[in-house]
């Protein structure tokens, strides 16, 4: 597996990725109604704009994805993404502490829901903690995490 920062050219690839491996986050709720699944390929290019995309391969292949971008000392992290098929390998893992290296000198923030336990649990391993939740509806809660 090899992490390198994304190109405009991998964006579709990577959007498709995402629309794929957002369908378990999906699950959760019963519905496709998330922002993941809903993202187009013109936002996505914005935060490749003005941030950083990584992108994990297999050969030719993109199977994982993450990105940041930074804002008063705090880096933000967000789409952290493993293809399927590839998961539960530590690829996760390795997609995060490669985009942290980006922000060394920075607090490191994401988020997640609630319902997603597994998540939650690799963030709190790799040294994340809760700071806030926030609920955005009857079915939607998140939990905010972050890393000093």
């Amino acid at each position: 597996m090899n992490i390198t920062r994304a190109e405009s050219a991998d964006l579709q690839e990577i959007l498709d990725l995402q629309y794929l491996a957002y369908q378990s986050e999906a699950a959760l709720f019963g519905s496709k109604d998330i922002p993941p699944l809903k993202q187009t390929l013109e936002e996505l290019t914005a935060e490749f704009n003005n941030g950083i995309i990584l992108k994990m391969t297999d050969g030719d292949k993109i199977i994982g994805s993450v990105r940041a971008y930074e804002k008063r000392r705090t880096a933000y992290i967000g789409k952290l993404m493993v293809h399927p098929d590839y998961r539960n390998q530590g690829y996760g893992t390795m997609l995060l502490k490669a985009i942290e290296k980006f922000y060394f000198e920075c607090r490191l923030e994401l988020f997640t829901s609630t319902k997603s336990v597994d998540n939650i649990r690799l963030y709190e391993s790799l040294g994340y903690r809760k700071f806030k939740e926030q609920k955005i509806d009857d079915e939607l809660t998140f939990v905010y995490l972050a890393k000093d």
